[in-house]
């Protein structure tokens, strides 16, 4: 019934590094605690793709890979709160449901899922859903999901580049075919299925309805501009989503006052001594690190735990361009790769 990998297999609580070896992808700066380029984990599913460029390496006609989770660095620090993912679709995912805080507890686990998703790419005619058209008691929507009319009953729109969609936990959704997408999520894989388009997989009727809000959804407000650099795109009780656009050859300061994510879009900079450029991610937490934009700007995502928005989550700094984007040598080895170094898994939870 319950979709079983939750996230916290795969890290465990120790200090950040072992034995005093220091990880090549963890790095201490003077006043500064680890920023970490974060690895990739690549996750099979049956309606995956079996080429993930440009946002990863991975092109393999046997291995259709439908996630790709980012993970710290450190495979003995604690796992973090929120996961990042990004989906690649060739077929569209179950219509499905996740558990709030509440519902999860009765059923013995520590929390639910709250998401939310950014568009990367978008084919003709993709779509995304997000709740139902209008309101089913429990009996209709049950009734639904037995014959399959549970698809025409959910809110279907056209996705597009650069949109962003909130999903409460409750809320009945799905993703379509042709997709690229970031996921950020409460660190939890429960999912109950309604609806599977005839793949031979366990549907959680039960589950299903019982946790389901089968109101229509409320509209989501649109992006805000917080500053000339920031976008408020998702605001949740568990996390808080913004886009930031920095020009070029410009160097800022970047605080995380406790867990954040950052997914970078286009551009190159670099964090500390991470090179990071288009595809990979980067971890930080109560810590805080100077960013070094490239020749041609930085724009990247950034996910961090809390429900508003937090004032001084970035600050320009003065002086000239401290490193130069072509010929630092020195630090190249931390160069970011959106590769995968966990060998791919089988599929991961209910999706």
């Amino acid at each position: 019934m319950i979709g079983g990998y939750d996230g916290r297999t795969s890290c465990a609580a120790a200090p950040l590094h072992r034995a005093g070896v220091l990880n090549p992808h963890v790095v201490n700066l003077v006043n500064f605690m680890a920023v970490e380029q974060a690895r990739v984990r690549l996750v099979t599913k049956p309606w995956g793709r079996t080429d993930l460029r440009p946002w990863n390496v991975h092109h393999d006609a046997d291995t259709a890979i439908g996630e790709a989770w980012f993970e710290r660095a450190d495979t003995q620090a604690p796992c973090p709160a929120l996961l990042l993912k990004l989906i690649f679709t060739s077929a569209p995912l179950s219509i499905q449901v996740h558990p709030d805080d509440e519902f999860a507890r009765s059923i013995g686990l520590a929390h639910g899922k709250c998401e939310a998703w950014y568009v990367l790419s978008a084919n003709a005619g993709a779509e995304i859903a997000v709740g139902l058209k209008h309101r089913l008691t429990p009996a209709q929507l049950r009734a639904s999901i037995d014959d399959g009319s549970i698809a025409e009953q959910i809110r279907w729109r056209a996705a597009r580049s650069g949109d962003t969609a909130l999903v409460p936990p409750g809320t009945i959704h799905a993703i379509g075919a042709g997709l690229v997408l970031v996921e950020i999520q409460q660190r939890s894989d429960t999912t109950f299925r309604l609806f599977d388009y005839g793949r031979g997989r366990e549907i959680h009727v039960d589950a299903a309805v019982a946790a389901a809000n089968a109101d229509p959804t409320e509209l989501q407000p649109p992006p805000r501009k917080l500053t000339a650099a920031r976008t408020l795109l998702v605001a949740s009780p568990h996390f808080v989503l913004e886009r930031v656009g920095l020009p070029p050859e410009s160097v800022w300061k970047l605080k995380a006052t406790g867990e954040m994510w950052l997914f970078i879009l286009t551009g190159r900079a670099w964090a500390g001594a991470i090179d990071v450029q288009a595809g990979s991610a980067v971890f930080l937490e109560a810590d805080g690190t100077r960013v070094d934009v490239g020749s041609d700007g930085l724009e990247f995502l950034v996910a961090y735990a809390g429900a508003i928005s937090t004032s001084d989550l970035l600050g320009r700094l003065s002086g000239t361009h401290a490193l130069d984007m072509a010929h630092d040598r020195e630090r190249a080895h931390f160069r970011a790769n959106a590769t995968s170094v966990i060998p791919p898994r089988s599929s991961g939870g209910a999706r």
